[in-house]
């Protein structure tokens, strides 16, 4: 029996990178710190970069290596990489960005949150960007937990269901800046998943620098496994046109 929830739809907006420009750099200060951290384990210099690598692509975050083979402190390593970011020097509010939340119809649809990031960092970020008014909830990696889940797997987009109290995956849109996040959600049924690739941008995975264009296939250049592809979020207008505020006329 579909919840009462399921009379609207849900969007989950990823944050990182997504809800702020890559070219904040944030991935690039994260993914340093991230290393440090590897380094202070007395890890060499080469070897902390590809078990930081290595942990990311197995696990989806770098951090559930570390807790997995080395048995860190989630919370300690929380503070000491996401926590030392000076997001208040890095990020500026968008109004652009705000005023398109705002136009989304809450009348037939809720804003939520999904990140592979703690509560803290996910919190922080809104509040900078001056969103945190306008997303009804968030959905987030919890390190407090001992084998706690990320994206892309299904377990935590199956625990953001739960939370949202949504029973019908296909009421579902969801928009992130990972094509392995967005293919993820979408072979669980999700409704519409967005991939938002801005080119000219370095992509950072597990602190190294990757080709996001070798993830077309045929000659079209398509992205297997998304429904649309997007460089900017104001694009969602018209792939969501549904969930818009329709637009009044002026005599």
């Amino acid at each position: 029996m579909a919840s009462e929830q399921d009379e609207k739809y849900t969007v989950f907006f990823d944050i990182d990178n997504t809800l702020y420009p890559a070219s904040a750099r944030i991935s690039q200060a994260m993914g340093e710190r991230i290393h440090n951290y590897f380094v202070s384990m007395g890890l060499p210099e080469d070897e902390a970069s590809e078990l930081h690598h290595k942990y990311y692509k197995q696990y989806g975050l770098a951090l559930r290596g570390l807790v997995h083979h080395h048995e860190i402190d989630p919370l300690e390593f929380d503070r000491a990489c996401d926590g030392s970011l000076p997001l208040e020097e890095m990020l500026r509010p968008d109004p652009a960005l705000r005023q398109l939340l705002l136009d989304i119809d809450r009348s037939k649809t809720r804003v939520w949150a999904l990140t592979n990031a703690y509560q803290n960092h996910a919190k922080r970020v809104l509040k900078i960007l001056e969103l945190d008014d306008l997303i009804e909830g968030i959905v987030f990696c919890d390190y407090r937990t001992p084998k706690f889940f990320c994206k892309p797997e299904p377990e935590f987009y199956n625990s953001a269901l739960q939370h949202a109290s949504i029973t019908d995956p296909s009421k579902v849109l969801f928009v992130d800046d990972s094509v392995s996040n967005v293919r993820a959600a979408k072979q669980l049924g999700w409704g519409s998943c967005v991939w938002l690739y801005e080119r000219g941008e370095e992509w950072i995975e597990g602190g190294k620098v990757v080709d996001r264009e070798q993830e077309r296939s045929g000659d079209n250049n398509e992205i297997p496994g998304v429904d649309a592809e997007i460089s900017n979020l104001q694009e969602l207008r018209k792939i969501w046109k549904h969930i818009f505020v329709e637009e009044k006329n002026t005599p």
